[in-house]
């Protein structure tokens, strides 16, 4: 084998791979942001007293569980124009990416509520305190402290989904790659380091989510 590496592509587009990874972290967090959402309106709604409710969320947590997130992006993308629903690359991905992550954190958050018992919310509304106030301070803060190693985990996943999205041409990392890698014909040296780029945001990630923790979920150093 006599391929002779060569970074100099790399190098010049270096530019464009470090704005590429501004626009993975951009994808992700919007991504985050709705999968909380999701997350957050999804359990209030698994637990409704109304049936029909528990049954559509319980539908939607199945169906975007058990079907891949490609097929998922590509039919937000291809087949919801043909009912009138045309949207850009990147809200595509920002939503596609917000459903998915949302029906994995509606069974998260769920498992942390379940885990509060039942005398605390009692108490809260024996002490005059309204439903939702109840549910904010007594039942989803501790249950958010409860699950968010396990939140966090599966947002650091969610980011490295974001790759997914260059299927539709989405501005990404990727995608970024993809671009650069067709005109050069350096792959090892494209796709290895965008490797390590995913490694170093992983991290970031990581980190990221470590300060959140200590900062609103971690009981106080005595």
């Amino acid at each position: 084998m006599n391929y002779v590496l060569d970074f100099t592509p790399v190098i010049d587009g270096l530019p464009d791979l470090l704005a590429g990874c501004l626009g993975t972290f951009l994808l992700a967090l919007g991504g985050m942001l709705l999968a909380i959402i999701i997350g957050i309106g999804g359990v209030v709604l698994r637990d409704s007293r109304f049936p029909a409710c528990r049954w559509a969320v319980k539908a939607f947590v199945e169906l975007i569980r058990n079907t891949p997130f490609l097929v998922q992006i590509f039919f937000i993308y291809f087949a919801l124009p043909l009912a009138g629903l045309r949207l850009d690359p990147t809200p595509t991905a920002i939503i596609a990416l917000g459903i998915n992550g949302g029906a994995y954190a509606i069974e998260i958050i769920r498992g942390g509520v379940q885990s509060i018992s039942k005398g605390q919310i009692e108490a809260g509304l024996a002490l005059g305190l309204h439903r939702a106030l109840v549910f904010r301070l007594i039942v989803l803060k501790p249950a958010l402290r409860a699950v968010f190693p396990s939140l966090a985990s599966q947002f650091v996943m969610l980011t490295l989904t974001t790759s997914v999205a260059s299927a539709i041409s989405a501005y990404e990392l990727t995608s970024v790659a993809q671009r650069i890698e067709s005109e050069t014909f350096r792959s090892f040296e494209v796709f290895g380091t965008i490797t390590l780029m995913y490694l170093v945001i992983s991290w970031m990630m990581m980190a990221f989510f470590s300060l959140i923790s200590a900062r609103y979920f971690s009981y106080p150093v005595k």
